[in-house]
């Protein structure tokens, strides 16, 4: 199996959410929610997904010196992560306001604060961390220079590097030469290639660009794996979904298995339907004994 270590740099937010009836119109006021205040980003699920279901995890962000940043470092300590190289900010922590309605739908609105403060000269800093690990994990809540940056240590290095293209944004082509597996849906796997409606042609499109291996998830029907050169359907769990706020986040560190990719898959999709099986975003998220 290798080195299993994981380094996740990415955004750590505090979540604030609300799940309603239904999303309100533009200049509605809907009463009646259920508020939930806990940790987020899309950085932070991951690489707490990844810790609890069994890796060895070093979480690299930056906060900022106020509440929400203490508390969060806090958490990632009480996880078993190592924090030791977190950073901090002037700006405020990142938060994010999430509403969630009867169908487990969401929209989410982001203030990055701090984790639009990590800058690559931060990246630089870290080197040392991200040149022994096994597998890095990036996203996009942090400034894609950034991404870039750690990407292409951690290449050189000789570091599997997962990237989660979320939110979407257009890349520097010089990044999909880093990276050694895509995680897009299938909105950003059009927005990455240009290609819409041939899922077969996007995931061409994406190996030609240099990536080695992909997955695409597609929300409740499953996702599509692609390594050395085969494509498998992995299917998703039936199960009532109460909240979808963290699972493509579990998925994604789940993925970190060191196993073969499909089975890595197969093991993401069992935590990820557990995850949508509860409300808010790192609560949500199983420990590897929840698997069954």
């Amino acid at each position: 199996m290798g080195n299993t270590k994981v380094v996740v740099i990415g955004s750590s937010n505090t979540d604030m959410t609300i799940k309603a009836e239904r999303l309100p119109k533009p200049g509605e006021t809907i009463l009646g929610g259920i508020f939930v205040m806990g940790p987020g980003g899309k950085g932070a699920n991951q690489a707490v997904a990844a810790r609890r279901l069994g890796a060895d995890v070093s979480f690299i962000c930056k906060v900022g010196h106020d509440i929400f940043g203490d508390n969060a470092i806090e958490g990632y300590r009480k996880e078993g992560i190592d924090t030791s190289r977190i950073l901090r900010s002037d700006k405020a922590s990142g938060t994010a306001l999430i509403l969630v309605d009867a169908k487990a739908e969401n929209c989410i609105a982001v203030a990055p604060g701090a984790n639009g403060d990590l800058a690559p000269e931060d990246i630089d800093s870290v080197a040392d961390v991200i040149r022994s690990a096994g597998y890095l994990i990036l996203q996009l809540e942090i400034p894609v220079e950034s991404v870039l940056r750690a990407a292409r240590i951690a290449h050189e290095a000789g570091v599997y590097v997962i990237l989660n293209p979320a939110p979407a944004c257009p890349l520097p082509r010089e990044l999909f030469s880093y990276v050694s597996l895509i995680t897009p849906n299938q909105t950003e796997s059009a927005l990455l290639t240009g290609i819409e409606d041939n899922l077969d042609a996007a995931v061409d499109k994406l190996l030609e660009m240099g990536v080695k291996d992909v997955v695409v998830t597609l929300g409740s029907k499953g996702s599509m794996v692609v390594s050395e050169g085969t494509r498998t359907f992995v299917p998703s769990l039936k199960v009532e979904a109460a909240d979808t706020t963290a699972a493509g986040d579990t998925f994604c560190g789940a993925l970190s298995e060191g196993c073969s990719l499909v089975q890595a898959a197969q093991f993401a999709t069992k935590a990820s339907a557990l995850t949508v099986q509860k409300m808010g975003a790192q609560d949500s998220i199983p420990y590897r004994s929840d698997i069954k």
